[in-house]
């Protein structure tokens, strides 16, 4: 079984997924807590960093964007400071948010998490307090008029239709009557991860439905205990209410399938430390219309959504996982094809780690279409500048912008799997842009190696990188080997 899931994830494409859901801010405040307050007996916590994340919704177009979807996001937010945050951030990960409309009479959803650890005890970090900034009832009738508007002239341009309510008013009856109606009517799937309600009436018609353990106990009375009960639940819900699916996802007893064909699945969870629950539920709804709006069966999305699940709750908050993590995962999580590619959160983390050990951070970036030697000479040279090598390589899409559509010859994930193959390189890191510009701004390397054939040209982000103190290196170039060589060659060989 996890032969097919990985050939599946491997080959999967760039499906087109509207979300439709409640967009907020994510605020982290990170810090250490060394005593308690002599004003009450509360942890003092020392602040050490701040992040913000795109959080709801926010956190399920993130996961899509870095499992390389292609995202349409509608919702609303407020005409604030902290909703033009949330946009920036959507909008850098490469996401549509034509759909998100602005509202001057409510604040934008900010999730403020205080985040301590007790470095001196040994003590993990965990979550001290969180503190919501919100408003919840329904949004006047004018936007969402123009929002369903909005989602009627796109839904036929999709794949797939996913829902996250997160009870914060964005979500009306309306609205969902129209997004499911609309789906219906152009034979586009609609998965909801429901809001907590008792009435899933409101979801009615609706493709699959995604509550976890307490919901589905609050929305049917039924107490989900064992294979039973759920399937009770499962059978509940779906007659009600005519979805064609229930996945409950029922955190250590892992997920259950539950469609209208009568036919039923438990999916075990592989047993895994969990430092944090949060975005748990939001890279279930996230795998499951990635891997569904690609033509996949429900029953494999569900497989792969589990072990995705598994990943996420390893991490501290709502982070986003790659392709790779989740491969990995599936192929016994050890094999050194795929741990060595991360996502830039995760990236950052590790590579502040290496800097607190002093270590020299190196960074180069290409597409590495077809490895050659050239490519492994090159390689070689950069790893000698410094001690841990960052590659970032190129996606499918950026190859094509850069030299046309019958490129790349290799895909991003198997260039990805090769270059991670190579003892010299550290990481990898796949990238969207026309130039590694931003990317080099959040990897922030002590030595830049680009080939010397961008001395004339100029090197991206060398200005940054000399800005604090680093190294541009140009590399010397083997001659007369390239992909466009190697291709020119096979062709002319085979006639």
């Amino acid at each position: 079984m996890s032969e097919n899931l990985v050939h599946i994830l491997s080959n999967i494409g760039r499906p087109n997924i509207m979300l439709v859901g409640d967009f907020m801010l994510d605020k982290y405040v990170w810090g250490e807590v060394n005593r308690i307050s002599q004003e009450a007996p509360i942890p003092v916590l020392n602040v050490a960093s701040e992040e913000i994340r795109p959080g709801g919704a926010g956190s399920v177009a993130s996961n899509l964007a870095h499992l390389g979807a292609n995202i349409f996001c509608y919702g609303t937010i407020g005409n604030d400071n902290e909703g033009r945050l949330l946009l920036d951030n959507l909008n850098d990960l490469g996401v549509d948010t034509e759909g998100i409309v602005q509202d001057s009479d409510r604040p934008t959803t900010v999730k403020v998490r205080m985040m301590g650890h007790l470095q001196s005890a040994g003590k993990g970090i965990q979550q001290l307090l969180r503190i919501d900034y919100e408003k919840t009832d329904d949004i006047e009738e004018e936007k969402q008029e123009v929002i369903i508007n909005k989602i009627e002239d796109k839904i036929q341009q999709v794949d797939i239709v996913l829902i996250s309510d997160m009870n914060k008013g964005l979500l009306s009856r309306r609205i969902l009557d129209a997004v499911i109606k609309s789906g219906k009517d152009h034979n586009v799937p609609v998965i909801v991860d429901p809001g907590l309600t008792k009435d899933y009436g409101i979801y009615r018609g609706a493709t699959a439905i995604t509550p976890n353990r307490f919901e589905t106990k609050l929305s049917t009375g039924i107490k989900i205990t064992d294979v039973n009960s759920m399937k009770s639940a499962g059978k509940k819900l779906l007659e009600e209410n005519l979805f064609e699916h229930i996945i409950i996802t029922a955190d250590k007893d892992g997920m259950f399938l539950y469609s209208r064909d009568g036919k039923c699945k438990l999916i075990s969870t592989v047993p895994k430390d969990v430092y944090d629950v949060s975005g748990a539920g939001d890279m279930v709804l996230s795998v499951f219309g990635f891997v569904v709006g690609s033509k996949n069966s429900f029953e494999d999305a569900a497989m792969i959504a589990n072990v995705a699940a598994g990943v996420e709750v390893g991490k501290v908050g709502a982070v986003p996982i790659s392709k790779s993590e989740i491969l990995s995962e599936l192929m016994g999580g050890s094999n050194p094809l795929y741990t060595k590619i991360k996502v830039l959160d995760e990236l950052e983390e590790i590579l502040n780690r290496h800097r607190k050990e002093n270590k020299k951070i190196v960074f180069t970036n290409g597409c590495f279409d077809i490895l050659h030697v050239g490519h492994i000479e090159y390689l070689k040279f950069s790893r000698k500048q410094g001690d841990v090598l960052v590659i970032g390589l190129n996606t499918d899409r950026s190859v094509r912008e850069q030299k046309g559509d019958k490129r790349p010859f290799v895909s991003e994930d198997e260039r990805a799997r090769l270059i991670s193959a190579l003892e010299d390189v550290d990481y990898v890191i796949l990238f969207d842009d026309l130039t590694p510009e931003k990317l080099i701004r959040r990897v922030k390397p002590d030595v830049l190696v680009k080939g010397e054939d961008w001395k004339e040209k100029g090197v991206v982000g060398r200005e940054f990188v000399e800005s604090y103190g680093g190294k541009v290196i140009l590399a010397p170039l083997v001659k007369d080997v390239s992909t466009t060589d190697i291709v020119s060659r096979i062709l002319e060989r085979s006639g």
